[in-house]
């Protein structure tokens, strides 16, 4: 017996946004007070993940916000030949406003608005939430530059990277991610954001059932997950496009696979920013067993 077509559209909905874009409105305001150790300096404050790609579900509730320092970037040149990465280094000037001391005056700014609500995590700094707040994470990140090689200019991709509690660099591409999701979100005719949802619901049922934990399937490798399934698996019906989208990953070459925002790989085992594939292949195995056994 497979999932009925009614409990998949109630896992289709979209979540809450209303106290979503209050919690959001008063970080900002606190990241932006004036008298910050940041203040003058060229930062950008804005949204990633569920909320503002509208692939949130009831049961998620933080906010994810990144600050980002645009006067400070770090960088991949791994790609580069030996010329390339010669003209690279003769114009490259280092920053004198480093991330360490950004994210401690972030940090500061956190504390002052919010106190102990605010606390640094391995990869976050976590603002609990509070009275009508909701929980958020926001990311201190740099802006990142990895170059390609063999064209004019050093040409390169924007994105932004962090460092975790251990001194790890991560690097992601979080405005390439919510362009391209709403790009296929149109392309298969406004399928696809509803079926993120329900497989994001999928996994809070998987998780109540003890069958994976939490951290086995984070909603952002979901959304890389199904933007891998050609288009015309989308449609119909939310029976229709579950059956035909899984049964195709269950087929497919996965270590294949893109991350949404098209700069990584999605499956992969010793990388940061990709899913480790013991992980992504229980939760495809248990999500088509619930499929079956429902």
């Amino acid at each position: 017996m497979s999932i009925p077509e009614a409990q998949l559209e109630t896992w289709s909905h979209q979540g809450s946004t209303a106290q979503s874009s209050a919690t959001y409105a008063t970080i900002k305001r606190a990241l932006e007070a004036a008298d910050t150790g940041y203040a003058g300096k060229n930062c950008e404050i804005f949204l990633q993940g569920s909320y503002v790609n509208d692939t949130n579900i009831y049961a998620e509730s933080d906010v994810d916000v990144v600050i980002c320092l645009n006067d400070l970037y770090h960088f991949d040149t791994s790609a580069l030949n030996q010329y390339e990465l010669a003209a690279f280094n003769g114009q490259f000037i280092l920053a004198p406003y480093q991330y360490d001391e950004f994210k401690a005056h972030v940090i500061e700014a956190l504390r002052r608005s919010f106190g102990a609500d605010a606390t640094a995590g391995n990869k976050a700094i976590k603002i609990r939430a509070n009275g009508n707040r909701r929980s958020a994470d926001l990311v201190v990140a740099a802006e990142f530059h990895r170059y390609y090689s063999g064209r004019v200019g050093l040409p390169y991709e924007r994105g932004i990277c962090f460092f975790n509690s251990n001194g790890v660099r991560i690097a992601n591409y979080p405005k390439q991610h919510s362009t391209n999701c709403t790009s296929k979100h149109q392309a298969t005719n406004s399928w696809f954001k509803p079926m993120v949802r329900i497989l994001k619901n999928t996994r809070s049922k998987l998780v109540g059932d003890g069958k994976i934990s939490g951290s086995d399937a984070p909603s952002y490798f979901l959304e890389g997950l199904l933007y891998n399934v050609p288009n015309d698996r989308f449609g119909r019906s939310y029976s229709n496009s579950f059956c035909a989208a899984m049964t195709w990953i269950v087929e497919a070459q996965r270590n294949d696979f893109l991350c949404a925002n098209e700069q990584h790989y999605l499956v992969r085992d010793g990388f940061s920013e990709c899913w480790p594939t013991a992980n992504c292949t229980k939760f495809i195995n248990a999500a088509v067993a619930l499929w079956n056994q429902w």
